[in-house]
């Protein structure tokens, strides 16, 4: 049964990253950031999903194995915060009007919030324009040497940067299934 979009659903989808499965390609270019380097991010995302469309701002900070997620309307209205521990293998979402959810997993939490996995735990590299080391990837690089189309476990992912010298990248277009996604970056912090 079809779901209206939900805070949860707006949730969930702002850490949707992934690429499509193929062959190993040829090593890609170091990152700016270690794997598991600490980081955070405040972005914007669009996400499309047959009828479904929505928009939210959100700010995520990563230290593993810690996730921690605050997702906010344009306008910057509290919709949920998303937490996760890799190492207790225990995530969970609360959202503005009170509801509490929590699962093993991302993907476990998110097909029972919103009705369908979503492979959040990959995000961190997805998010670096880095495949995750455990499973294949097929890559293209730009011009200046960084990846420019990333595809791994069923999706495509195109990167953009802000400038010729940007190592990380400052925009994200996925399609993934039925799912399209958006995310531009305003800032790359420190954790």
């Amino acid at each position: 049964m079809p779901r209206a979009a939900s805070p949860a659903l707006v949730a969930a989808l702002a850490f949707v990253v992934a690429g499509c499965a193929s062959a190993p390609f040829a090593p890609l270019p170091a990152l700016p950031l270690p794997a598991d380097a600490p980081f955070a991010i405040d972005g914007r995302l669009s996400a499309r999903r047959g009828n479904e469309a929505i928009s939210v701002s959100f700010a995520w900070t990563h230290a593993a194995p810690r996730d921690e997620f605050v997702v906010t309307t344009p306008f910057g209205a509290a919709v949920a915060e998303l937490s996760g521990d890799a190492s207790t293998r225990h995530v969970e979402v609360r959202t503005a009007d009170g509801r509490h959810e929590a699962a093993g997993d991302w993907a476990t939490l998110t097909e029972r919030v919103v009705g369908f996995p979503l492979p959040v735990a990959a995000l961190a590299y997805w998010a670096r324009g880095a495949p995750r080391a455990d499973a294949p990837h097929a890559a293209e690089l730009d011009g200046a040497g960084r990846v420019d189309v990333l595809r791994q476990d069923g999706c495509e992912i195109v990167y953009a940067y802000a400038d010729s010298a940007a190592r990380l990248p400052s925009r994200l277009r996925l399609l993934c299934h039925d799912l399209e996604l958006r995310i531009v970056i305003d800032r790359w912090r420190a954790a």
